[in-house]
């Protein structure tokens, strides 16, 4: 029987007692999820009726305007954050201490604020007539900082010997950063650099907060604006546009699948030459059972010619 580090193996009667806990487990979850369909179905939130209002072209419009408004934000926070995320990272990694320090602070301040401070202190302070950019600017500052712990982390996993050798070579800190270092980062960071992405698509929900025409904002506009059969499609409105954030998350996790895998099939690296006849000894290289190169004495120029 295999044991684990942290515990042993579980024996019959524990694997018994935990298959008796999953089914027990799943029938309780599954009994809720019927009650509260049930009692949706009771107040009238599941009838046909909820559901037909998005056949309506002027609430199709409304949801396509808030995905439009979503890529936007998500679009602008995403390349403001990795831009942000190099610098402090790099910041922070630099020999000189007082950018290190301005760095560190930065990073550990704004990954300590809570997001919606941050961006609802952006929009009153700075731009509140411009809620797009308040949003997308927050986003920036706070996955900015969580981008560049990533890559730092990164980085620091690369070995030592590289950066060494680089240095060897004769190149600067810059170029062993920029041709060495952050390459190699990005591409072992990449599920988490993706994965941090996908957060802020989905915190752009955040910029309801600020009045920002986003997915969410639209949702909350078309149910508490649409009264039918006496009650506002809440339940149905949340089904439908939680579920188009689902397939904007899945399409994100796709296309970084995509990349990643495309990564490991680049051919990088250097080519190696085949290995040339030495001029002392002719012919060691010649496979066994082969001819052999020409020997010395044969050649033209040789001992018998002289």
């Amino acid at each position: 029987m295999s044991a684990s580090v942290l515990y042993d193996a579980p024996g019959p009667k524990a694997v018994l007692r935990n298959r008796i806990y999953a089914v027990v487990g799943s029938l309780a979850v599954l009994a809720l999820i019927l009650v509260s369909v049930l009692r949706l179905n009771e107040k009238g939130h599941l009838a046909a009726e909820m559901w037909d209002i998005f056949n309506y072209s002027g609430i199709r419009e409304n949801i396509l305007d808030g995905i439009v408004a979503t890529l936007k934000a998500f679009g602008l926070a995403a390349v403001g954050s990795i831009v942000l995320g190099v610098i402090l990272a790099v910041g922070r990694l630099s020999n000189h201490k007082p950018i290190s320090w301005l760095a560190t602070g930065f990073i550990e301040l704004f990954r300590s604020i809570p997001l919606l401070i941050t961006i609802y202190a952006i929009w009153v302070g700075f731009l509140s007539d411009y809620s797009m950019w308040a949003l997308a600017l927050g986003l920036s500052v706070y996955n900015g900082c969580v981008q560049a712990e990533v890559l730092r982390a990164g980085i620091n996993s690369v070995p030592k010997g590289q950066s060494e050798a680089a240095y060897a070579l004769g190149m600067s800190k810059t170029q062993v950063m920029t041709s060495v270092l952050m390459p190699q980062a990005v591409r072992a960071m990449l599920p988490t650099i993706i994965s941090q992405l996908v957060v802020t698509l989905k915190d752009t929900s955040l910029g309801f907060i600020i009045l920002y025409p986003e997915l969410l904002q639209t949702a909350r506009l078309i149910a508490g604006n649409t009264l039918v059969n006496g009650q506002y499609p809440y339940v149905s409105t949340i089904v439908v546009i939680g579920a188009i954030y689902v397939l904007m998350c899945l399409a994100l996790s796709s296309l970084a699948t995509w990349i990643e895998k495309r990564g490991r099939r680049a051919k990088t690296g250097i080519v190696v030459a085949p290995a040339a006849e030495p001029a002392e000894a002719p012919g060691v290289l010649a496979p066994p059972g082969g001819a052999a190169g020409p020997r010395q004495e044969d050649a033209p120029g040789g001992p018998d010619k002289a």
